[in-house]
């Protein structure tokens, strides 16, 4: 049986992780990530959880408690956002090197000084390099759904690596939305007991962080790639079979939205792809083939739809709401990196907006694309790789 609930993402998030029946949760608060252990906080007090949760006095103390426990054979969560994300840095890699597989919820924003606590994708991208399996969702719905997906994908054992979940600060997490909460035993049946490579049990004679030869540690490393390799067709066997469940599906790495026939193409993840979707169809009306590709998994990332994506378009314009100082968008490098593979005649160009909660509305994407169509159907060329949006 599904119910509806009005939930917030934040919400959203501590309703997956109680269906996850999760053993232990790690709680730090940082806004906006600390509704999601304040809600959590609530079920276990109110035994409609089994898991126990216990407070730590930092986020990197929060990561590496999970860590721990995970160690052992625990299924974890924690939640964090920005600086308190910077702060965990380096327990993600120790938890993806280590092989251990657990569910972490990033609620992004931005990353001061100066000191700012609305949303962009900055502390979300900063992490790309770790080994870490990293989703953004579009929408409340998309939250629950991948939060319980992630369990499965990084327990697989053609996976054992790490998941991060992020998405929206306050334009989600803060935000009410009707949400299908699948039932207990659905999800209890849907991802199967945990599993992973090994456990730090007294039992067993194992060491942590001993010291490995070069051959070896850089082995470690390739296993680790071709690990996230193995994990895109695990992404799509796991929501083909989450969607005949529940009767949802998100394509797996990527959504397609109207591209079987677009000329030009929008490339963007997070949640203002709900509104460019609009502009899409808005668009669509007013006689320009414009289609859009969702990326929903940036790690792995996933290079087979873009390139399939790009190869018949004669523009692609990419959205980011975090910027690699001193080059491009994150999104847009990756995007280009897959044209130029593909020795595309397409015309790519990347829009920078967003940062620091800065709004963009239906009319700033819809200036954007015509501004790009009509740049492209002039000259065949754009003068610039990468423009700003920066507010009125």
């Amino acid at each position: 049986m599904i119910v509806i609930k009005v939930l917030t993402g934040n919400q959203a998030v501590a309703e997956a992780v109680r269906l996850s029946d999760v053993d232990l949760i790690t709680a730090y608060p940082i806004t906006p990530q600390t509704t999601i252990v304040e809600r959590l906080s609530e079920f276990v007090d109110l035994k409609l959880m089994r898991g126990r949760l216990i407070r730590v006095e930092s986020e990197f103390s929060a990561l590496a408690a999970a860590y721990g426990a995970a160690l052992c054979g625990a299924r974890v969560f924690t939640a964090t956002s920005s600086h308190g994300l910077l702060f965990m840095h380096e327990m993600l890699w120790w938890v993806a090197g280590s092989r251990i597989p657990m569910v972490l919820a990033v609620v992004t924003r931005a990353i001061g000084p100066p000191w700012n606590i609305w949303n962009e994708h900055t502390d979300f991208m900063d992490q790309r390099d770790c080994g870490w399996l990293m989703a953004l969702a579009e929408n409340n719905q998309e939250i629950l759904d991948t939060i319980i997906q992630l369990y499965r994908i990084t327990e697989d054992e053609a996976v054992y690596l790490p998941g991060i979940l992020g998405f929206d600060g306050f334009l989600l997490s803060h935000t009410s939305e009707p949400v299908d909460v699948p039932d207990d035993d659905l999800v209890k049946s849907f991802l199967k007991p945990r599993s992973q490579p090994y456990n730090m049990c007294l039992d067993d004679i194992l060491t942590m962080g001993n010291l490995a030869s070069a051959k070896d540690a850089a082995m470690m490393r390739y296993d680790m790639q071709l690990s996230m390799e193995s994990a895109k067709e695990v992404i799509k066997k796991v929501d083909r079979e989450y969607e005949k469940l529940t009767g949802r599906s998100y394509g797996g790495l990527t959504e397609c939205y109207r591209c079987d026939d677009s000329k030009y193409l929008i490339v963007a993840m997070g949640g203002w792809v709900g509104t460019m979707k609009d502009v899409c169809d808005e668009l669509r009306d007013y006689g320009y083939d414009v289609g859009l590709l969702k990326i929903r998994f940036f790690r792995p990332f996933p290079d087979e739809d873009v390139v399939k994506a790009v190869s018949s378009v004669r523009g692609v314009l990419v959205f980011d709401r975090s910027i690699s100082l001193g080059s491009l968008g994150h999104l847009h490098t990756e995007v280009l990196a897959r044209a130029y593979r593909l020795n595309s005649r397409a015309v790519v160009k990347g829009v920078v907006a967003g940062l620091a909660g800065v709004d963009v509305g239906p009319n700033d994407v819809r200036e954007a694309v015509l501004k790009f169509i009509e740049e492209v159907e002039e000259r065949g060329y754009i003068e610039n790789i990468s423009e700003w949006i920066l507010g009125g």
